[in-house]
């Protein structure tokens, strides 16, 4: 287990937390009557938040960057003052987003993003150079602490003051600060990486999936290739499920507003739930998530002890109100199929259980080239619902398969949900980055809501256990983080066309079509680029689509039965006999290569 060293902790933190502050200085400089908002550390780097009197330009990032390392340069110390409400209000007359701040966390309680907070915090502020701000910190002692070769501004982008649509577009500040130089370059060279394998950019160019405005934000509509790269994956995790004893369950898309109150999603989960619909006089609304129908199917007749464990798996279909502020291509949707499955188990059973999801969902992510696994275990939070001795338990179950596992895990004390602890599985893609895909949940919450029971050995009821599992996540989110994994030339056994077969002249169009049969009848997906385009232009064209195999035909492959196989890669093996290069391909698609 390694230690859950919080960011927050971090001196990088401080450092980024400073320079957020630096950066909004050296804004006010260049515009006196600007109104600041908020100015926190991300991962990453940092942000703050204006009302300026006109757009941002590229040329006025420049220039605060300029004077940003001429403020550091000058060593100015942090220094922290505890204020009063009133002290605060008069400190911050002129700031109307620092007074509703002062306002929420002395009446309300509320952080800076409105969200209620955990304990009375003390108002305090930092000041450095000629800028004060609202800040609890932490920040450096002084500004010389941070290396002005080692930052950057990035970006500007709009913001809602607060998030919401409804109250003013701030302009935000994307900046990022090292400890060093060569740790800004690496940064910078992997912003560059990640955006030749940007999803949105690959999805067009590629012709996968795209969205469109008059079918709205965060819908997805999956063309040719990016839908048969979907039922390629979906078949093998079909043939994944069945053959590890999975019952495949189907659900509707919209359920009975009773429905959501029994599970809790209308007291929980409601601002991200669409609108009800009205059928003959009744609420339903668009599921959110697929548990309730699990739980309902599992109801449906007595459970014996014998049967448990019982595993329902479903490639549901769910819809999620997302902000559009916060849609993301194919990361972050509003309509997306989850491939849930929910664990019903005795309490007996629970650690075999564990063991059995947790290993199957590495060895799927595995088979799809992603190696690098961290867990976080989240316990048990404050506001939690179930016996603290099962939560305990089933804490201890968790724990106990992750270091069965093997893999790196940290614990994220009370970052649990209020109805049971879980692990999160995340990978680390092509370029190191880390993303979310697998989560393993307990719940003691639902079991207890819809009644579930099971007859034991001794003839009396018992509540069972149940465990939501989600392996990929969704397919949407899946397909990008894949499309960005491999920068969008998959693995031959995913490619949409895997050999594209290119003759050289009109008169080895024929030849060319004999291959693409030959092909198709091993299981190959193969084209012809049949255009009077040059042999180059064709082998460029299906180098930029990313076809793993180019098979070039002339008349010395006509004659000799042969295909000249070069890769998308720039290999070129050369010519050899069309059988050597089937057995090839097939090697390759068995092996996931």
């Amino acid at each position: 287990m390694e230690e859950n060293i919080k960011y927050e902790d971090s001196f990088l933190y401080r450092i980024r937390h400073s320079t957020a502050h630096i950066m909004a200085q050296a804004v006010l400089e260049r515009f006196p009557t600007a109104k600041i908002a908020i100015g926190p550390a991300i991962d990453d780097g940092f942000y703050y938040d204006f009302d300026l009197p006109r757009p941002l330009t590229p040329e006025d990032l420049e220039a605060v960057e300029a004077r940003m390392r001429t403020i550091i340069k000058e060593d100015h110390p942090f220094v922290r003052h505890a204020i009063s409400a009133s002290e605060g209000r008069a400190l911050f007359a002129d700031q109307p987003f620092k007074l509703e701040l002062i306002e929420g966390l002395e009446s309300g309680g509320l952080d800076e993003d409105g969200n209620p907070l955990t304990e009375k915090v003390e108002l305090s502020t930092y000041t450095h150079a000629t800028f004060t701000d609202l800040c609890r910190g932490p920040h450096v002692d002084h500004t010389n602490q941070i290396n002005p070769k080692a930052i950057k501004l990035m970006s500007i982008a709009g913001a809602y003051w607060r998030g919401d649509e409804h109250r003013p577009m701030l302009q935000r500040i994307y900046g990022t600060a090292w400890n060093n130089e060569a740790e800004l370059d690496e940064y910078l060279s992997k912003i560059e990486e990640a955006k030749r394998r940007d999803h949105r950019r690959l999805g067009k160019e590629l012709d996968l999936y795209s969205v469109v405005d008059d079918v709205g934000a965060g819908l997805i509509l999956w063309h040719p290739k990016g839908g048969l790269i979907r039922k390629i994956t979906e078949n093998y995790w079909e043939d994944r499920h069945l053959a590890s004893g999975y019952d495949f369950v189907y659900s509707p898309h919209i359920g009975k507003a009773t429905l959501w109150e029994t599970s809790g999603h209308l007291g929980f989960y409601r601002e991200n739930m669409y609108s009800p619909i009205e059928i003959e006089g009744q609420e339903y609304f668009l599921k959110p998530m697929n548990c309730p129908f699990h739980l309902h199917i599992y109801k449906s007749r007595t459970r014996s002890y014998r049967e448990l464990p019982l595993r329902f798996a479903e490639k549901g279909t769910v819809y999620r109100y997302e902000r559009s502020g916060v849609l993301h291509g194919l990361m972050r949707v509003r309509g997306f199929t989850q491939d849930d499955a929910h664990h019903f188990c005795r309490p007996d059973q629970m650690p075999g259980e564990i063991d059995f999801v947790l290993n199957f969902c590495l060895d799927m992510l595995r088979a799809f080239g992603f190696n690098e696994f961290k867990a976080y275990l989240s316990t048990m939070p404050e506001k939690a619902v179930g016996d603290p001795e099962k939560w305990k338990d089933a804490e201890e179950a968790l724990e106990k398969s992750l270091k069965r596992s093997g893999i790196s895990y940290a614990v994220d004390q009370g970052g649990g949900a209020f109805y049971g602890p879980k692990i999160d599985l995340k990978v680390n893609d092509a370029i190191g980055r880390e993303w979310q895909l697998s989560t393993i949940q307990f719940d003691f919450n639902m079991p207890e809501r819809f009644d579930l029971t099971y007859i034991g050995e001794d003839g009396q009821e018992h509540r069972p256990y149940m465990v939501h599992r989600a392996l990929l996540g969704s397919m949407e989110r899946f397909f990008g983080v894949l499309i960005e994994h491999y920068a969008g030339a998959f693995p031959v056994w995913l490619s949409p066309v895997q050999a594209m077969v290119i003759p050289i002249a009109d008169r080895h169009i024929a030849y060319a079509q004999q291959v693409a049969e030959a092909l198709t009848a091993q299981g190959i997906r193969v084209s012809v680029d049949e255009r009077g385009e040059r042999m180059n232009a064709k082998i460029r064209d299906a180098q930029n689509q990313k076809i793993p195999y180019m098979l070039v035909v002339g008349d010395k492959e006509v004659e000799a039965g042969q295909v000249a196989l070069r890769l998308r890669a720039g290999d070129n093996p050369g010519a050899m006999p069309l059988a050597e290069f089937i057995q090839i391909a097939k090697d390759d698609i068995a092996n996931h290569a």
